[in-house]
């Protein structure tokens, strides 16, 4: 009686951990199509460096046409 009741109960134990393992497999799949959430601050961060990108795209250097007026001023003036 006593092989009997372990072969059953160790049979389904075995089919139980299969069942698990089959089931946690279906959820991380399920988990990768979906991908990570963001979260508010992370898309916040993201949005203040697109923003600083784009105003350091619009900027634009002193020229050295400054520089070149002061050298003719110090000549002219010596």
């Amino acid at each position: 009686m006593y092989k009997i009741f372990m072969i059953i109960t160790l049979s389904l134990l075995a089919i139980g951990w299969i069942a698990y393992a089959i089931w946690m497999h279906k959820v991380q799949e399920e988990e990768k199509k979906m991908g990570r959430p963001t979260s508010e601050r992370l898309q916040k961060t993201k949005r203040e460096v697109s923003d600083w990108a784009k105003k350091m795209a619009q900027y634009e250097p002193p020229t050295l046409k400054k520089t070149e007026d002061r050298k003719q001023k110090t000549e002219d003036e010596g």
